[in-house]
Parts: structure tokens; C-alpha cells; sequence
């Protein structure tokens, strides 16, 4: 792909969805990758003890 077919699909994208839609895209697409990113990694889950009565 050379710079005419991105200026293209850049032109296109802006044309289907508009100038002020394509930011709250991004910002919902970054939130969507950080939440993936933070499911991925394991959770790490307090061990309770009992203590025994006597």
C-alpha cells in the first residue's frame, strides 16, 4: 500500500462517518484494548486463613 490508497481510505472513512464521530470511535476502540489488555493478565486473589478456636 503506497500514500495515495491510505490518503484514499483516510478520505473515505471521513466521508462515512464524519469529522466528530471518528474521535469518540478512537476513545471507545483505546478503552476496548486497555480493558483486552487488563483481562489477559492473571488476577491475583488474597488467600484467607482460618484460625482455629480453641
Amino acid at each position: 500500500m503506497g500514500a495515495p490508497e491510505i490518503i484514499l481510505i483516510i478520505i473515505a472513512v471521513l466521508l462515512l462517518f464524519g469529522g466528530k464521530k471518528i474521535p469518540e470511535m478512537m476513545k471507545g476502540l483505546g478503552r476496548g484494548i486497555k480493558d483486552f489488555k487488563a483481562a489477559q493478565e492473571p488476577e491475583t486473589v488474597p488467600v484467607e486463613t482460618k484460625e482455629t478456636k480453641i
